[in-house]
């Protein structure tokens, strides 16, 4: 303890330093007598209103009666302290009109529309891309508790949501994979929305915009492979078709190959002026023999 001696030092006394009280466990014991003490003076205040709309039943009646829907939940607030029941409803419930405030929530699914945006993809293509997000609330406490505005929060989480899962990804998997990365934004939100008392029931990616040189350099692509596909079955015919004819060759008579040959000219249109034919070897072989 500090004292003012004759000439007007300051100096403090000796004394046992265990004698001395913590401040914090002061504040602290001050502030739970002060806590106390307000929630009985609250209890005092409750049970005095509850007294007078007992005296005044018939008239004070119609003021204490709320109703809330089947898909509503009354949050209740009592003197600025969420009531031990937290949530009524639905039906007829009773409040005290003059210490009780009121929020209902709605519990029925919502669908929320998150507006196109400019994203870039992990390999940096730029692309517009909306989706549509559906959630719903389970604790109507803690979404009126622990959240200011919710579905504008709600909404924003659902921009940066969207905004990282299009950039962790190709432009190659977001078109072959959508529905996967659409779970990856479902449990991404659920972990963050879990704490308000929202589930996050589904999330789709509704359209993903690309660019116009973009999309002609896409289908000049797909073009190219589809007529290099298409070469290459028909080589492959006619390699097939090259490898039945030598087997041919070698398996059957010359006889057999020269009736095969008229018959392909009897499948000729008719109406064609000009026929080019090939003379059988043997014929060739003589005429040879005979000129030389």
């Amino acid at each position: 303890m500090l004292r003012r001696n004759k000439v007007g030092v300051l100096h403090m006394d000796e004394c046992d330093p265990e004698s001395l009280e913590n401040p914090r466990d002061v504040f602290g014991s001050r502030s739970r007598r002060c806590c106390s003490a307000l929630e009985f003076l609250g209890a005092v205040i409750t049970a005095l209103s509850v007294i007078y709309i007992a005296l005044t039943f018939p008239i004070t009646v119609w003021r204490c009666i709320r109703i809330a829907q089947e898909y509503e939940r009354a949050v209740v607030f009592r003197l600025g302290r969420l009531v031990k029941t937290k949530v009524k409803g639905p039906g007829l419930f009773w409040i005290i009109p003059w210490l009780d405030t009121i929020q209902k929530v709605d519990l029925r699914t919502i669908c929320l529309y998150v507006e196109p945006q400019q994203v870039l993809t992990a390999d940096s293509v730029p692309l517009l891309v909306d989706a549509v997000v559906f959630y719903r609330v389970l604790e109507p406490a803690l979404w009126v508790t622990r959240v200011q505005d919710g579905p504008l929060l709600t909404k924003l989480l659902s921009q940066t949501t969207l905004r990282a899962a299009i950039g962790a990804h190709s432009l190659s998997q977001l078109l072959t994979h959508r529905r996967h990365i659409a779970t990856k934004m479902e449990g991404a939100m659920e972990a963050v929305s879990r704490p308000w008392g929202v589930c996050v029931q589904r999330v789709e990616l509704r359209g993903l915009s690309l660019p116009t040189q973009l999309l002609q350099s896409m289908s000049l692509e797909a073009e190219a492979h589809r007529m290099a596909r298409a070469k290459l079955i028909a080589a492959q015919g006619e390699l097939g078709a090259s490898r039945a004819l030598k087997e041919a060759a070698l398996s059957l008579s010359p006889i057999a190959l020269q009736l095969r040959f008229l018959q392909s000219l009897s499948c000729l249109d008719s109406s064609a002026s000009v026929i080019v034919t090939a003379v059988p070897t043997e014929i060739m072989a003589k005429v040879m023999s005979h000129i030389t």
